[in-house]
């Protein structure tokens, strides 16, 4: 659907915002392309944008969903994995750690992307994890366990990954950003403090400027 050697597929209103602070972080020149929601969604429709259930683009990304960055030809979808792929196709931006260092950064990118996703939706669709037998096999324990993982990986630490910012502060960050501004995150302590400098990024404001002018457009012709 594009002949751009580095093209972002996305929707304002999605985790593609994720993918942008990325690309954003990145520097490199890219092209996006807007699709819409499917027929019917709640979300404003993109004008001269084609459906995420085109054709084309389930040839991309058969999910239907974003966001899906296709690099040289390489096709990436999951926003923590966009992260992660990113940030090693372009290893002179120094956003992932030393080979031999990487162990967090793995591990609280894959934590936030897999046991904190599933706590959070669980806990919005009031599918809590009731007891001690249903924590045991959930992947997450419950939500309140997970949301205390994190907050003793973050208590004094500015980055997630290390003494630098990486793609996993990218990832995590994005979430607990969005999450506490939608209220499905709550507002530790260390949470706000580990956000407040990530949103000073000149990489944030620039992706921030770009969906809001995006939102901005698309809210203006419902």
């Amino acid at each position: 659907m594009s002949d751009s050697p580095l093209t972002l597929y996305t929707h304002p209103m999605s985790r593609g915002q994720i993918a942008r602070w990325m690309l954003e972080e990145v520097g490199e020149p890219y092209e996006e392309v807007l699709l819409n929601y499917y027929e019917g969604s709640k979300a404003p429709p993109i004008p001269g944008a084609v459906s995420m259930k085109d054709p084309n683009y389930l040839a991309l990304n058969s999910m239907g969903k974003v966001p899906t960055v296709v690099h040289n030809g390489q096709v990436v979808t999951e926003a923590a994995a966009i992260c992660l792929y990113l940030a090693d196709a372009f290893p002179e931006k120094g956003l992932a750690p030393a080979p031999g260092a990487r162990a967090d950064y793995y591990r609280w990118t894959l934590f936030a992307a897999g046991p904190m996703e599933q706590a959070i939706l669980c806990q919005a669709q009031g599918w809590g994890v009731d007891s001690v037998d249903k924590e045991a096999t959930a992947g997450f324990g419950s939500f309140d366990r997970t949301m205390d993982a994190l907050e003793t990986a973050l208590t004094d630490r500015r980055y997630i990954a290390g003494d630098a910012f990486s793609a996993a502060d990218v990832y995590l960050g994005a979430c607990l950003d969005f999450g506490m501004a939608f209220q499905t995150i709550p507002e530790r302590s260390a949470f706000t403090a580990y956000v407040a400098p990530l949103r000073e990024r000149q990489a944030y404001k620039r992706f921030k400027a770009i969906e809001d002018a995006h939102m901005a457009q698309m809210m203006g012709g419902a």
